[in-house]
Order: C-alpha cells, then sequence, then structure tokens
C-alpha cells in the first residue's frame, strides 16, 4: 500500500512507453504483416507451416499462441517492418 502523501504513477505505462509492441494484440501483429508482406513472402521470411500450408490468421494465431519461438519471430519481424516503413518515408 504506498504512503498518503506519495504520487500515484504509472510505472508499467511508463516502461512499455518505447514498445511498439505494447497494447497490440497478435492478431493485429499478424494481420498487418499479411498485409504488408503477403503470406508467400512471411512463409519465406519466417518458415513455418501455418504460413505456407492453408494459411489463414485463426490457424496462424492458434500456432503462435502455443509456441513461444515463433511468437518471438512474428514480434521481430513486426519491429523490422516498422522500422522499414518509417525509413523509407523518410526517404521521400
Amino acid at each position: 500500500m504506498k504512503a498518503p502523501n506519495t504520487p500515484i504513477t504509472d510505472e508499467p505505462a511508463q516502461k512499455q512507453r518505447h514498445n511498439p509492441l505494447h497494447g497490440l494484440t497478435l492478431e493485429t501483429i499478424v494481420t498487418a504483416l499479411v498485409t504488408h508482406y503477403g503470406w508467400t513472402e512471411l512463409a519465406e521470411r519466417i518458415p513455418i507451416n501455418c504460413f505456407s500450408n492453408d494459411p489463414s490468421i485463426k490457424s496462424s494465431l492458434k500456432f503462435l499462441r502455443k509456441t513461444p519461438w515463433a511468437r518471438t519471430q512474428i514480434e521481430g519481424l513486426y519491429g523490422f517492418m516498422l522500422r522499414d516503413i518509417k525509413r523509407t518515408q523518410s526517404d521521400d
């Protein structure tokens, strides 16, 4: 319990301020990646079956929620995509 004169701060939000994934659902991330790259290129970049064999958002989410290493790769690719988009926009 905080002391009465201690200001209440949102410490977790401060720690996540620069995290581009903060507040995004896995579905939002996968949808953005599919929109940007398409299923074929996504399967080439991250070779997992849910992207290459009859791909769908639903099957991808089911696999990624059970597989931490694949989710980490998806999150990394999403960060790369954001940086690439930002770099491309600043070049124009």
